[in-house]
């Protein structure tokens, strides 16, 4: 099987969810029932709430930064922190987000998930994501994942998309 780039980036992610939370204490045991990210990771809402309550670490936050379109200034953006905050965590050795990113963070990892099983390409996927959307007010997706409402907004249009449903 030959694999995309993008699809070496999904499983670099894949991987380190696993092996992350094999090291949760209460995560562990669930851990080892996950066999893929995408269908089952964002399914197991308790395994999602316990990431979130002992936070993600840097690495971790690379790794899915890298399978998303958005830039380090707009990661800062959405997180509510500066550029510079975001670059000093990344020199700090075991730095762990706090619950409230580590959320925002799982967040925007799970629309990169969903768009990239939606549409065949991840440009088709990034161009959906920074064009305005008639059945979202004609915003940019993109522009309203700066909270939980229009995360939900976004994944709603995106579940529309997956059933053939266009308005």
């Amino acid at each position: 099987m030959v694999y995309k780039a993008n699809d070496i980036k999904l499983l670099a992610v894949q991987e380190s969810i696993l092996a992350y939370a094999k090291t949760i204490s209460t995560a562990g045991a669930q851990a080892n029932q996950l066999h893929y990210i995408r269908s089952d990771f964002f399914q197991n809402k308790l395994l999602v709430i316990q990431f979130i309550q002992t936070g993600l670490p840097f690495d971790l936050f690379e790794k899915i930064k890298a399978i998303t379109p958005f830039s380090e200034e707009d990661w800062a953006n959405y997180l509510n922190l500066s550029v510079k905050t975001l670059q000093r965590n990344k020199k700090e050795v075991d730095f762990v987000f706090k619950p409230i990113h580590s959320e925002k963070i799982i967040e925007l990892a799970e629309i990169a998930y969903f768009g990239h099983e939606i549409f065949d390409t991840k440009e088709k996927f990034y161009s959906w994501l920074f064009s305005n959307n008639y059945s979202l007010g004609n915003q940019l997706p993109s522009s309203l994942l700066q909270n939980s409402y229009g995360k939900e907004m976004v994944m709603a249009e995106l579940n529309r998309i997956d059933h053939g449903i266009f308005v």
